[in-house]
């Protein structure tokens, strides 16, 4: 397959056209410096045969420092040097990128004032960077060629410019942000020239990272202007350029969520591709969005959309965060082994204030490479072991332990495996590969038995039963309210007429999911000043709120509902105390989860039966569920 097949950038050769991009990882040091938690990082995707191996974006100039852990390129050559060398013995493609991320930087480390093209206030806090000085300019410039000296010094093979997301050079490209009148104004591809040009001399593989949609048509870059700056940036000696999308207003479109359509950004690539062919032969254009599947990716490239115009290769971050092996089991004809990347976020966007490191839900190992054990070598002797429930923890459980050796056999109350991962959310792909590869792995899975009439027998007794409803923190006098977890298994349904008030004391993605999907019927009720709070952590805050927008949903917010009676719900201003009522013929209850009753013959317990919580941690518990089932007590 076309994918697998290697590419010459510039003039080094790749083994495959499967890029892993600059994705922010938050395993740098304190002192703003690759770690050997980098280089096990990425190394583990060169080994899995990742072609293109783009690390983590370096500030060029030591006055940006975007978020805590930024590396800085003037400390980052001892890390780039063992990032090359440990790819290179894979055959991988190494690529520094250098960046500045300008006005949408942050002055929480650096407390001086960011820079960027013109005093446009940064969207999220509203903060006005510096109008940038002509000296500022040069610095900004010089910076970018010490750093591609420093990077191809230490062993890289090239380097890649931003000029995508947090990116200063498209600020200076985009009328959203440059609203100079001078040179760097009334040509405002000038800066990203200079770069080029600064950067060339320096590199002998130079890409460049470049939004061609800003998603702000009124005044930002726009696909249909996007081809002829790319093929005008391409003949200044690009190797490659990669096409992305996003600006100040949509942050969280340049790595969309579930909610947008896989390869959301392919067409345009394929129209850049033409022009930028055309231009510059030598430059490979390479698609970025979304692009997690490898039919899709293969079809990318050897124009199997239609117009016969295939693309050089594929960015395919996130789905290698999910399964770093993804080309190495492609090019084996077992893509359907292949762990799927539900896009959901959830651990994979680590750029707030919580520091978190990096890791994907269905693979925790990620990003923790130096740390973990191997969870699947084999034990030195094979029990038998039962496994309540196949939910995402009892799934894992059951698929590390039959990987190690041991008999396992799965019992589930419901009539298909998967917990409510499988009705509710974006991880059912997931949870069908977890039973799929626990099945393939030996073991065996029996649906619509109840486990609690199991006797405990010999056997190694894992309890992965899930949760049960919480006890509500309000008044009932009906018996109108509906468990939603009743709702999503179809165990309960709603009435076909009339205003459903969803309650949803969490802030998270199940009751506003649901609220989106009854529309103009939902009353969504939140504590919060505004619907879904905890889905700032994925990025979907603000697209959240614009679909329940859409659908016409009613937000009743700051609000605590007091009484459930039939036709209505009493609520209380949480901060006045003041009451009203809110009409409802029916009333769903998004809230709280407690853990199942712990079963006294279980000998080990794994996800929401021990604390519920997301798919992450009910795979992490059911991962070290499996490989303890060797210690467990007989």
């Amino acid at each position: 397959m076309r994918l697998t097949e290697p590419i010459v950038l510039g003039s080094r050769p790749a083994p495959s056209r499967v890029m892993f991009g600059p994705i922010v990882t938050n395993l740098g040091d304190d002192d703003r410096r690759f770690s050997p938690r980098h280089t096990a990082f990425y190394a583990r995707r060169a080994a899995g045969g990742c072609g293109i191996v783009v690390t983590e974006g370096a500030s060029v100039h030591p006055g940006d420092w975007p978020y805590e852990r930024a590396p800085l390129a003037e400390r980052c050559a001892a890390g780039w040097a063992a990032v090359a060398a440990a790819c290179h013995r894979h055959g991988t493609v190494v690529v520094a990128s250098l960046d500045h991320a300008g006005g949408q930087g942050s002055s929480a480390y650096s407390q001086a004032p960011l820079w960027a093209p013109s005093n446009v206030p940064e969207v999220n806090t509203r903060e006005v960077p510096k109008w940038m000085e002509d000296d500022d300019i040069e610095a900004v410039v010089a910076g970018f060629a010490t750093a591609a000296q420093i990077a191809t010094g230490a062993g890289c093979d090239g380097v890649e410019i931003n000029a995508g997301q947090h990116s200063l050079v498209r600020q200076f490209a985009s009328g959203l942000t440059n609203q100079r009148s001078d040179a760097w104004g009334t040509d405002r591809l000038l800066l990203a020239r200079r770069v080029i040009a600064a950067v060339r001399p320096h590199a002998p593989l130079v890409g460049l990272r470049l939004s061609c949609d800003e998603l702000a048509p009124w005044a930002g870059i726009t696909p249909d202007g996007a081809p002829e700056m790319a093929a005008t940036l391409a003949g200044l000696g690009l190797d490659y350029l990669v096409v992305v999308r996003g600006s100040i207003f949509s942050v969280e479109q340049t790595r969309a969520d579930h909610h947008q359509p896989a390869g959301y950004n392919l067409d345009l690539a394929r129209r850049v591709a033409v022009a930028v062919h055309a231009s510059a032969p030598g430059c490979a254009v390479i698609a970025q969005g979304s692009i997690v599947d490898v039919a899709m990716a293969e079809a990318a490239l050897t124009g199997a959309h239609g117009d016969g115009a295939g693309l050089d290769a594929v960015e395919m971050t996130r789905a290698l965060l999910a399964d770093p092996d993804l080309v190495v089991k492609a090019g084996a004809g077992r893509a359907a082994s292949i762990r799927p990347c539900t896009r959901c976020n959830q651990t994979c966007q680590v750029r707030d204030a919580r520091n978190p490191i990096i890791t994907c839900v269905g693979e925790p190992s990620t990003g923790h490479e130096t740390e973990d054990p191997d969870w699947l070598a084999a034990d030195t002797e094979a029990r038998t072991v039962v496994v309540l429930g196949a939910g995402p923890a009892g799934l894992e459980a059951a698929r590390v332990a039959a990987r190690r050796g041991h008999r396992v056999t799965v019992y589930e109350r419901a009539a298909q495996p998967g917990g409510l991962a499988a009705v509710a959310g974006p991880h059912q792909a997931l949870v069908r590969w977890l039973a799929a590869e626990a099945e393939a792995a030996g073991a065996t899975i029996h649906c619509a038995v109840d486990e609690r009439s199991l006797p405990p027998g010999d056997a190694v007794v894992v309890q992965c039963t899930g949760s049960v409803p919480g006890e509500p923190t309000y008044a009932v006098t009906s018996t109108d309210v509906i468990d939603v977890a009743d709702l999503r298994r179809g165990s309960a349904r709603l009435p076909d007429h009339g205003p459903v008030a969803v309650l949803d004391p969490i802030g998270g993605p199940i009751a506003v999911e649901l609220a989106a999907e009854l529309g103009s019927r939902a009353v969504l009720i939140t504590q919060d000043h505004i619907a879904g709070n905890e889905l700032s952590r994925t990025g979907d805050l603000a697209p959240a709120n614009v679909r329940l927008a859409q659908a016409g949903v009613t937000v009743e917010r700051r609000c605590l509902p007091r009484v459930v009676r039939p036709g209505e719900v009493e609520v209380e201003d949480r901060f006045t105390g003041r009451r009203r009522i809110i009409t409802a013929e029916a009333v769903v209850d998004c809230g709280f989860r407690l853990p199942d009753t712990a079963r006294p013959d279980a000998h080990l317990q794994a996800g929401d039966c021990v604390a519920p919580r997301t798919v992450h941690e009910a795979i992490l518990d059911g991962r070290r569920a499996g490989r303890a089932v060797a210690g467990a007590n007989r």
